[in-house]
């Protein structure tokens, strides 16, 4: 497997804390059947900035440490910009970083409670400047729970959208969980990965989620999900289909 989301290099933001724990999340990675992982370190959400030559340095120096350790998986290099008007300004700057570095998959995380009404325009930009947006963890959006349609009209424009291998399997919640697989059914999702942070709260359930997706859709819906990491890896396009609209019940009113 190839997790294309997680938190795995340390002192950069709210994931590992430090060398060790980088090196315990690799081994569960390895348990976990993972081969290969891009980092993606939180940029400008307000609490972290990391640029795109510092988490090549922190890649290159975890990867050379992991080879030492006799650790069998590989670190790529990514990022997870939260949404922001200048993103394709700093991208052109030099500290935007693609998803390994490859300049055709980029990460936009929303924030929790809301979608900027700057969004679609700024997910358009990203497409005309030839590069794919993906949409992070948006079983996770509050808004986005509460108007589907939002998210519905973005991935039919183009953009992709990645679910959160934690949703799947229920740690967020039956909620969330309810929409991920809602997510799924209507093909509004293209990969899914950890975002892991740690082992104790945040960790991988990458192969819990597979065996959920599995048991609900079958091993080709499996199958396509595992793909489309490697496709990202590689730089090529990702299997895609039609996306539907997710059916919200009504609440009625007396008028």
């Amino acid at each position: 497997m190839i997790d294309i989301h997680c938190h795995i290099l340390s002192g950069l933001d709210d994931g590992s804390k430090d060398l060790n724990e980088s090196l315990d999340l690799a081994r569960a990675a390895v348990h976990e059947g993972i081969k290969t992982i891009i980092a993606t370190p939180h940029h400008k959400n307000g609490r972290y900035e990391n640029n795109k030559q510092t988490i090549l340095q922190k890649v290159d120096e975890l990867n050379q440490t992991l080879i030492s350790e006799g650790i069998p998986l590989t670190i790529l290099p990514g990022q997870e910009p939260r949404i922001y008007g200048e993103v394709l300004e700093d991208y052109e700057k030099g500290e935007i970083l693609t998803l390994n570095n490859a300049n055709q998959f980029l990460f936009i995380e929303l924030p929790s409670g809301h979608v900027p009404r700057y969004t679609e325009k700024l997910l358009f930009d990203i497409q005309m400047s030839g590069l794919t947006p993906i949409i992070v963890h948006p079983e996770r959006n509050q808004e986005l729970i509460e108007q589907p349609d939002l998210l519905y009209q973005f991935v039919k424009k183009g953009a992709l959208t990645q679910i959160t291998a934690s949703s799947i399997a229920g740690s967020f919640g039956k909620k969330i969980k309810k929409f991920s697989l809602q997510l799924i059914d209507a093909n509004l999702t293209h990969f899914v990965s950890s975002d892991a942070h740690n082992l104790s709260k945040r960790s991988f359930k990458m192969a819990e989620a597979y065996e959920e997706i599995e048991k609900k859709y079958g091993v080709d819906y499996a199958y396509m999900f595992k793909e489309n990491a490697e496709l990202v890896v590689q730089g090529k396009n990702v299997y895609k289909e039609i996306p539907t609209r997710i059916k919200t019940k009504k609440i009625l009113g007396i008028f």
